[in-house]
């Protein structure tokens, strides 16, 4: 029986829609989802949507963190709704209205409420601000999130248990700031493994530059998920949507 694949969004930020489109070819067979980010949505629009899409049933998370009045909010999900993304991003922190905003404007689309950035570290959290130390902050801002309606959650890995356990095994965990051992972290402050992050109640690892900045990213997403096979048991073909 052929192995299904594996709970990875693949952070596509390339430098043009020709290579995020490449990437996205390569790494399908092997992932669940490919990530479009603000950057390549803003510079090429919707069809970057289709363009990574293709021809597969690959599902696609949009990465767009929205974050302004709920009205606002409310049209910007609309109108990205039809392109029918599996995941919709918009900051918790933004408040319950907001949150709820989204969620009934894009009714076949999980709305995911970013928590705390995983770049942030606790004194950043002083600088603007938001109460820490960050688990605390996250575990707040889940909370609300999930009361307002959100389908799914943003946090590091690090935060992730302590999330689940605040609010139950329904709700999507998502969780950016995953390397592989021996990656470099670059601009991400609280990281984990991939198997650290399946292992703390992740659902879905973010993971950009360690496989599209291989020499080749099919191959790169393919050891991964092997890997994730190997060490985590009861890792299965993902079932979070449809993109």
């Amino acid at each position: 029986m052929t192995a299904g694949p594996a709970p990875i969004a693949v952070a596509l930020d390339a430098p043009d829609l020709e290579t995020a489109a490449r990437w996205a070819t390569l790494v399908t067979p092997h992932v669940s989802t490919v990530k479009v980010g603000l950057e390549l949505y803003l510079r090429y629009g919707p069809d970057v949507v289709a363009s990574v899409r293709g021809a597969s049933r690959v599902q696609v998370f949009l990465d767009l963190k929205l974050h302004d009045i709920p009205a606002t909010v409310a049209g910007a999900a609309r109108a990205v709704a039809r392109l029918r993304p599996a995941f919709l991003t918009v900051h918790a922190a933004g408040g319950g209205a907001m949150i709820r905003a989204a969620v009934e404007a894009a009714p076949d689309t999980k709305i995911a409420a970013v928590t705390v950035l995983t770049s942030l570290k606790d004194a950043d959290l002083d600088d603007v601000g938001l109460a820490g130390p960050a688990s605390d902050a996250v575990r707040r801002l889940a909370a609300l999130a999930v009361d307002a309606g959100a389908q799914a959650l943003v946090c590091s890995p690090q935060e992730a248990a302590a999330v689940r356990a605040e609010v139950g095994p329904d709700i999507t965990l998502i969780t950016p700031g995953v390397r592989p051992l021996g990656a470099d972290t670059q601009d991400q402050a609280r990281v984990a493994t991939p198997e650290q992050a399946l292992a703390a109640g992740a659902d879905l690892l973010v993971i950009g530059r360690p496989i599209t900045g291989a020499a080749d990213p099919g191959a790169a997403a393919a050891g991964i998920a092997a890997a994730l096979r190997r060490t985590v048991p009861g890792v299965l073909p993902s079932t979070l949507g449809e993109g």
